[in-house]
C-alpha cells in the first residue's frame, strides 16, 4: 500500500517536528491508560481527517501528555492504524484510528465501536435522530469544527482549462458533458474520478454540486477510498478530472470555480478560511454529549487550541487562527467597500448564521472568542473594528440592505459583551455574492458578516 506508507512517513516527519515545537506541559490532571490494555481512544470516520490530520493531532496530544517513544502501527485493514506511546507514569497507551469515510464514524458511534467520530461533512438529520440516545450531536458541545478544507477540482497539469462553473461541474461529473472539446479544451473523452460512497468528501461534492442540479454521479466514474490514490491517478491522466481535499492536490492542478454571479475562485487559504470559496467545507469531531471519555474530550480541546490549529496548518488544511489580510481593491466592489479595503485589513473569518435562524452557528460562536482574543492582543478593542454585513438577493434591494446590516448588528451585540467598541457597522445587501442564491446552501453562504480592523 504505497499511499499508506507515504502518509505514515509524513506523520512520522510531523512527529519529529511536534516533539520540538509543541509545549511539553500537561493539564493539571494528567490522563492515564486503561488498566486492561484496551485502546484509550477509538476514532472512526473521515478518510480526509484520518489519513493524516487525525493521527497528527493524536501525536500532538500524546506529546503534550509527556509521552515518549510515540509510533504508528498498521491496523488490521487498510486505512487503519494504532498510535502508541509511553506515558510518564510508565503506562503504555494506544489510540486507534480507522478512516473509512464519514458515515462509518456515525455508524461506529451507534454501535459503540468508537468514542469520537471524525467527519468531513455536517451530521445528517437522519444520523442525528438515530444517535439521539447519545445526546444532541448538533449542539455546541458535541459538534466541534476542527479545521476548514476546500474541495479542489483537479485536472492533469497540462490541461489548459483554468475555470469551471458549478453548472459545468454538475454536467461533467454526471456524464452529461463527456468531451473536453465541449468545454473549450482538448484531449477527447473526459475521465471522471471520484471518492467512494462512504466519503464525506463525496457527500460534500454531491450536496454542493450534483444534488443541487438534481443529478447523480456518472456510473462510469472511477471510485477511490484513498485521497492520495485519486490525486495520483488524475495527475497521470491527461483526460482526467476529480475532486479532492485541499492537502491532496499533489501533482495535479486545481481550477478556479464560479458559483452563480461570484468571481472565479481558486481554493486559496484566505478564501477557504472565510468559507467564501464555493466548495469550502468544515471538518468535524463529533463527541457524544456528556461523554466522560477523558481522552476524547482532551483531544477535542487540543484540536481547538493554538497548538492543535498549528498542526491543522502543518497537515495542509486551513487553521481557524485569526489573521489580518490585505484585500486588493477592484472596480467591481461597491465604493464604500473600496474605501474599506484602502483603510483597513480584513480578518480571516466570516460570521455565519444557523439555517433559518438569526443565531450564530456553532463555528461562529467559537470564532467570537478567537476574534476577541485577536483584538485584545493587537490593541483593537476601542473603535478599531468595522463590521460589514451581506445577504442574499431579495425582491426589494432596500430590504436586503437592511437585513445585511441587522446581521452585522447581531455580531456587534455579541462583541459588546467582551467590551469591543466598534468603529462602524455597515450593510451591503446582496452585493458581492460568494455563491448562487438558488438554494439554501448558497443563501446561507451569502448571509455573512466580515470583520475589518483599522
Amino acid at each position: 500500500m504505497p499511499h499508506m506508507q507515504r502518509t505514515r512517513s509524513n506523520i512520522s516527519a510531523l512527529v519529529a517536528l511536534l516533539i520540538l515545537t509543541v509545549p511539553s506541559w500537561a493539564p493539571a490532571s494528567p490522563l492515564s491508560a486503561p488498566s486492561d490494555g484496551s485502546p484509550a481512544l477509538r476514532i472512526q470516520g473521515s478518510n480526509t481527517i484520518g489519513a493524516q490530520l487525525g493521527p497528527a493531532l493524536v501525536v500532538g496530544l500524546l506529546t503534550q501528555q509527556g509521552a515518549q517513544g510515540i509510533e504508528q502501527q498498521a491496523g488490521g485493514h487498510a486505512n487503519e492504524m494504532r498510535i502508541i506511546g509511553q506515558l510518564p507514569s510508565g503506562q503504555r497507551v494506544g489510540i486507534e484510528v480507522a478512516a473509512h469515510g464519514s458515515s462509518t464514524g456515525f455508524a461506529a458511534l451507534k454501535a459503540g465501536r468508537a468514542d469520537l467520530a471524525a467527519s468531513s461533512r455536517p451530521i445528517k438529520a437522519r444520523e442525528a435522530a438515530e444517535l439521539a440516545g447519545l445526546g444532541d450531536l448538533r449542539s455546541h458541545d458535541a459538534e466541534q469544527v476542527i479545521a476548514i478544507d476546500g474541495v479542489a477540482i483537479i485536472l492533469h497539469p497540462d490541461n489548459p482549462l483554468r475555470e469551471l462553473s458549478m453548472g459545468q461541474l454538475a454536467k461533467i461529473f454526471s456524464g452529461e458533458i463527456r468531451d473536453w472539446e465541449a468545454l473549450g479544451g482538448t484531449g477527447g473523452a473526459i475521465h471522471v474520478y471520484a471518492r467512494d460512497q462512504q466519503s464525506g468528501t463525496f457527500d460534500t461534492f454531491n450536496e454542493l454540486v450534483l444534488a443541487k442540479s438534481r443529478k447523480a454521479l456518472a456510473s462510469a466514474a472511477q471510485r477511490f477510498e484513498s485521497s492520495d490514490a485519486l490525486s495520483d491517478e488524475v495527475s497521470q491522466d491527461r483526460q482526467g478530472i476529480g475532486f479532492i481535499g485541499l492537502p491532496y492536490i499533489g501533482q495535479a492542478r486545481a481550477v478556479a470555480i464560479i458559483d452563480g454571479e461570484s468571481k472565479p475562485m481558486l481554493p486559496s487559504v484566505s478564501l477557504i478560511a472565510t468559507e467564501d470559496y464555493p466548495l469550502s467545507r468544515r471538518l468535524y469531531f463529533y463527541l457524544p454529549s456528556g461523554s466522560q471519555q477523558r481522552w476524547a474530550r482532551a483531544l477535542v480541546r487540543f484540536a481547538q487550541s493554538p497548538q492543535g490549529q498549528s498542526i491543522v496548518a502543518q497537515s495542509g488544511f486551513v487553521a481557524q487562527t485569526v489573521q489580518a489580510v490585505q484585500v486588493r481593491t477592484t472596480a467591481q466592489m461597491p465604493l464604500e467597500y473600496q474605501n474599506l479595503t484602502r483603510t483597513a485589513e480584513r480578518l480571516s473569518v466570516n460570521f455565519r448564521f444557523a439555517q433559518g435562524s438569526a443565531a450564530l452557528d456553532t463555528k461562529a460562536q467559537r470564532d467570537l472568542k478567537r476574534v476577541v482574543d485577536y483584538l485584545k492582543t493587537h490593541d483593537k478593542l476601542n473603535q478599531k473594528v468595522t463590521l460589514a454585513g451581506f445577504g442574499d438577493a431579495k425582491s426589494d434591494p432596500a430590504r436586503a440592505q437592511l437585513l445585511s446590516k441587522l446581521r452585522a448588528m447581531a455580531v456587534r451585540r455579541e462583541l459588546l459583551k467582551s467590551d469591543v467598541i466598534l468603529r462602524d457597522v455597515r450593510g451591503f445587501g446582496d452585493e458581492m455574492p460568494v455563491a448562487a442564491n438558488d438554494g439554501d446552501e448558497g443563501r446561507i453562504k451569502n448571509r455573512r458578516v466580515e470583520v475589518w480592523v483599522h
